[in-house]
């Protein structure tokens, strides 16, 4: 395999990871992801060959690796995404063979590539006869596809960032089950199982929206997590979350919204993404249909910078945002 440039398929968009500093005193560099998965290949005899055995994704940041990245080194990676100049795909993934064929899509492309799942995906992975009162299924799924993301992430020698999809409030119990799995792991590992979660308070009151997703950014960067919160509402369908009908002004997020977002999350930890809407909708419809509107993130951008004055990062770039949805965006659009 020849690494090139990194090219995508998929445009999932992070921009402007800030620095990330971890509230433990432990420093979150090179994380440990290949602990485990070498240590399964070696009970398979199937060790790290060639460029899956690599220290360091070439190309990339130091701290970038073959297998799950977490913590400074995932913070790296989306830093050299906005450098750079390029969107890293998302993908929801609802079996082990997908997840091999996102991992195969990311080698042939010399590229990262962000794994994730959504509760019902994750019960999907688990099982239909399994029982998912509690969201058993649910958390087992998602516990069982993390071990096999990061079993053959390294295998297919690609840099993998493992995620969660959207996070009703009702479904909050599910990524606290994650969590927990996380926090166990990195007693043993020194970083967490997965790499991040996203939590879509978007239906709830703004002030209930960023004061639960303060608590759990608190809880997530201590073990070097990252949180994605949704600012505005995804239009469209999607793991059983309909918006098909909401007003069409809650799709677009206002500047002052998301300042908002950054006094409240900043201060905690500099590990979140915001998921801001700008008319995003989920699902295959025909280019024309949807109004975007990404200046909305400019927008944003520019309020904070000027709110913050002479303390404004240099870029001018002070959160970091993720697109959603798009399906049927024109190559314009």
């Amino acid at each position: 395999m020849k690494f090139g440039a990194v090219a995508f398929l998929v445009l999932a968009g992070v921009n402007n990871a800030g620095a990330f500093v971890g509230s433990s005193k432990k420093a979150f560099g090179r994380s440990s992801s290949s602990v485990l998965s070498e240590k399964i290949a070696e009970e398979l005899d199937l060790p790290c060959e060639d460029e899956c055995a690599l220290d360091c994704f070439p190309n990339m940041p130091p701290s970038v690796h073959p297998g799950v990245v977490t913590g400074q080194a995932q913070v790296d990676l989306l830093n050299h995404a906005k450098e750079n100049g390029y969107a890293i795909p998302a993908v929801n993934c609802v079996s082990s063979s997908g997840i091999n064929a996102c991992l195969e899509a990311a080698r042939k492309n010399d590229a990262p590539i962000i794994i994730q799942f959504s509760s019902g995906g994750s019960q999907f992975y688990g099982g239909k006869g399994l029982d998912n009162k509690n969201y058993r299924a649910a958390i087992a799924g998602a516990v069982s596809g993390a071990f096999h993301v990061r079993t053959m992430a390294e295998q297919y020698g690609v840099p993998v960032i493992l995620h969660t999809d959207h996070c009703a409030k009702k479904l909050l119990p599910w990524v606290d089950g994650l969590i927990a799995a996380s926090e166990r792991y990195y007693e043993q590992h020194g970083e967490p199982l997965f790499s991040s979660h996203m939590i879509d308070l978007s239906e709830e009151p703004l002030e209930e929206n960023l004061e639960i997703c303060a608590d759990y950014l608190a809880r997530m960067s201590k073990i070097g997590m990252l949180l994605e919160m949704e600012l505005g509402i995804t239009g469209g369908e999607e793991d059983g979350v309909n918006n098909e009908d909401v007003p069409e002004e809650d799709l677009y997020s206002k500047p002052e919204e998301i300042y908002e977002v950054y006094k409240t999350l900043h201060p905690v930890s500099p590990m979140y993404t915001i998921a801001a809407a700008f008319g995003n909708v989920h699902g295959v419809y025909s280019p024309g249909n949807v109004r975007l509107e990404p200046d909305i993130l400019d927008r944003g951008q520019d309020y904070i910078s000027d709110k913050l004055g002479s303390d404004a990062p240099q870029d001018k770039k002070p959160v970091k945002f993720v697109f959603h949805g798009g399906s049927g965006s024109s190559t314009e659009d």
